[in-house]
C-alpha cells in the first residue's frame, strides 16, 4: 500500500449491499485505518491530497464514494441513515473490524450514523464542517450557501474558492493553492456526480437539518472520542453547529481556524493534519 499517493493510487471496487463501491487506499498499512466521507456532490477527487497524503505517512487513508456518487453504482438514498448503513456495508466489506471515522460537511452526517448504527467499528470520531440533526440554520441550505452554489462561474472550479475560503485576500491566496494541489491528479480522476445526486442529497439534508424535539439527544449516545474541526466563518454549516456538537457530544474537543470558512481543512492543511494526527495517536494503543 505504501508505495501509493492521492494521485497515483487505483480505484478498486467492492461490492456490498448490493452496490459497487469504488475506493482507493494507500498510506502506512499500520494502525488504524481512516476512511473519509465526503461533502455535496463530492466525489473521492474532491480531496486535497496534502491532507490524505499528509495522513498516509502515519496511517492507512481509505477514500470512497458513497452509494450513487460517481464511479459507484446504486443511488443516492435521500436518508443520511441510509448513506450510513450503506457506508457501514462497505467498511465491512472491506473485512475492516476497527477503523477512525472523518467526515467532512454532509459526510459528517454520514460519521454520526456510521458510529451510531455500528459503535463497535469506529475508534475515533473525526468531524468536519459538519453539524447535528436540526442544528442552527439546517433545515435548508443557508441562505449564503444557496447563493454560492445558485452562482454561474466562468471556472467550475472557483465554485469551491466561494464554498471553502472567506473572501479575504490571504483565504482567497490559500483556495487557489489548493484548486492546483486539486487537479494534481490528472489520470484515472473520478467522473463528475450525475444530475440526480444532488436533489437526492438535498431531500436528505432537509429531513436531517428539520426541526424536532430534543434533537441534539442521539449525540449522548455517540461516546466515541471525537475531534471537532471547522473555520471560525463558515457560511455552508454555521460555525455555531460545531460548538453544538462539542457541547453535546460526551468526549469532544473542538478547532476553530481564524479566517477560515467550511474547507477550514484545506486552508490550514498541515496543520490540520498534524492537530487530527494527535488527535487519533493520543492512547492509540489502549483505544485499539
Amino acid at each position: 500500500m505504501t508505495q501509493h499517493s492521492h494521485q497515483t493510487a487505483p480505484t478498486q471496487f467492492v461490492e456490498a449491499n448490493g452496490i459497487r463501491f469504488a475506493y482507493r487506499r494507500f498510506g502506512n498499512a499500520a494502525g488504524v485505518p481512516l476512511v473519509f466521507n465526503q461533502h455535496f456532490t463530492g466525489t473521492m477527487d474532491h480531496w486535497d491530497p496534502a491532507v490524505t497524503d499528509g495522513f498516509a505517512k502515519d496511517r492507512e487513508v481509505i477514500l470512497f464514494n458513497n452509494a450513487g456518487i460517481s464511479s459507484s453504482s446504486g443511488e443516492v438514498p435521500t436518508t443520511f441513515e441510509k448513506m450510513g448503513a450503506n457506508a457501514v456495508a462497505f467498511i465491512k466489506a472491506l473485512g475492516l473490524t476497527k477503523v477512525d471515522v472523518l467526515g467532512f460537511s454532509i459526510g459528517g452526517f454520514v460519521a454520526q450514523e456510521i458510529t451510531l448504527q455500528a459503535p463497535d467499528l469506529v475508534r475515533r470520531l473525526v468531524l468536519v464542517g459538519t453539524g447535528p440533526r436540526s442544528g442552527e440554520g439546517m433545515a435548508t441550505l443557508t441562505p449564503e450557501a444557496q447563493e454560492i452554489f445558485g452562482a454561474t462561474y466562468d471556472e467550475p472550479d472557483h465554485l469551491w474558492l466561494r464554498v471553502h475560503f472567506t473572501p479575504s485576500e490571504q483565504s482567497q491566496a490559500k483556495g487557489r493553492e489548493f484548486l492546483e494541489r486539486f487537479r494534481l491528479r490528472s489520470e484515472n480522476r473520478d467522473p463528475e456526480v450525475n444530475g440526480t445526486v444532488a436533489p437526492a442529497q438535498l431531500e436528505a439534508i432537509g429531513k436531517w437539518g428539520a426541526p424536532q424535539e430534543k434533537p441534539f439527544e442521539y449525540l449522548k449516545s455517540i461516546r466515541q472520542p471525537t475531534l471537532v474541526v471547522n473555520g471560525g466563518k463558515d457560511v455552508i454549516i454555521y460555525s455555531v453547529n460545531s460548538f453544538i456538537l462539542q457541547q453535546q457530544l460526551p468526549n469532544a474537543q473542538l478547532i476553530l481556524y481564524p479566517d477560515a470558512n467550511h474547507g477550514s481543512q484545506y486552508q490550514y492543511p498541515e496543520l490540520f493534519v498534524r492537530h487530527v494526527s494527535m488527535f487519533l495517536s493520543a492512547d492509540e494503543r489502549r483505544d485499539g
